[in-house]
């Protein structure tokens, strides 16, 4: 519920940017439910949301639906005149790429947003470029209910490659990734730390887990996200990764998101995933792999994508290997599964 009322304030639309500006119109707005509702992205911002505004409500089981995929959510956006969409990085790509989106009229949306996993700058642009709508990162997690962050609604003031700044009553702050309990200086790199009124009071039957992810800092409860990520001086946040992704290359650290961004300016590629791998001759050193699904029609070769990374990386960052696949591993909501792919290199190699 908090979550709820926190969002609603927090949607501004300008007037020079969209034809219907303002906050979140009770009665009008028509929510495409892209996401699955027992994602905690998908009840929240798109089930709940319409229900208390008392939205329009599109149920689409299978956004992938359709031939080619994605025409079942492409009609219903265009028949219902949808309004709200909210997404992920993997579905916004593949519209973009859709071989028919030029013959469905998606202008009506005028409330768009990317979260559960990173967007890539490059594929915000190329879909306010193909649809002519505006696109709107925001950030969260399922126990945070999971918004905390989200980029002003206007282009005036949105960062892109940012996740915005912390909504209404959010307490945003960046601690040392070590123990969790000292912040860090504006800029310096650390590990993102939340208080608001929609974090959750802990992991059902497990005290332990909780007593892990929980600090008090100046007397509030925070909870530790797992994200690293660093807040610039207007308040904006950053995410480098995930902890947990983090690859360390000769004691430097290379963080897959990074890399997956520079990777998406290239025009042949539609969409990657980077994880690290133990090095044959020193499996406590790692190395960068990239899996790239290039857009139809497209060909390239995996030493032509290494020579453009060379000079738009540093050399610890730019992938060793490179596989050219059809498609990524994806969970039901949308996301690149980086583990599933970590997983299956390391039983290749005889690691597992």
């Amino acid at each position: 519920m908090s979550n709820i009322l926190q969002i609603t304030e927090w949607v501004y639309l300008e007037p020079e940017d969209v034809d219907t500006p303002g906050g979140v119109r009770y009665g009008e707005e028509v929510y495409v439910g892209a996401v699955p509702w027992y994602h905690s992205y998908g009840i929240t911002v798109t089930f709940l949301m319409a229900t208390w505004h008392a939205g329009k409500l599109v149920c689409v089981p299978d956004p992938r639906a359709g031939k080619p995929p994605l025409s079942d959510l492409l009609k219903e956006l265009d028949a219902n005149r949808g309004t709200v969409l909210n997404c992920v990085p993997a579905l916004y790509a593949a519209i973009v790429n859709h071989p028919d989106v030029g013959k469905y009229d998606l202008t009506s949306i005028t409330i768009c947003t990317s979260g559960a996993a990173p967007l890539p700058p490059e594929l915000a642009k190329n879909w306010e470029e193909v649809t002519g709508t505006l696109l709107f990162e925001g950030y969260g997690l399922t126990e945070t209910s999971p918004v905390t962050h989200t980029n002003p609604m206007n282009r005036r003031n949105r960062k892109f490659g940012s996740i915005g700044l912390p909504i209404s009553d959010t307490d945003c702050r960046i601690v040392d990734t070590e123990t969790g309990t000292k912040e860090l200086p504006i800029g310096e790199t650390g590990e993102i730390a939340l208080a608001g009124p929609q974090i959750m009071r802990g992991y059902w039957g497990k005290p332990d887990e909780t007593a892990n992810v929980m600090r008090e800092l100046d007397g509030k409860r925070f909870f530790l996200t797992g994200d690293i990520g660093h807040m610039d001086e207007e308040g904006y946040t950053y995410i480098s990764d995930r902890k947990k992704d983090m690859v360390s290359v000769g004691g430097l650290k290379a963080y897959p998101r990074e890399i997956e961004d520079v990777l998406f300016e290239n025009p042949k590629i539609q969409i990657a995933a980077v994880i690290g791998l133990p090095r044959p001759e020193d499996p406590s050193n790692e190395f960068v792999k990239a899996f790239i699904v290039l857009k139809d029609g497209e060909t390239a070769t995996p030493d032509e994508i290494i020579e453009w990374c060379r000079d738009r990386m540093a050399g610890f960052k730019r992938p060793r290997e490179i596989d050219i696949v059809d498609s990524l591993p994806l969970s039901q909501v949308g996301k690149v599964l980086r583990r599933v792919l970590r997983d299956e290199e390391l039983e290749k190699r005889g690691f597992r």
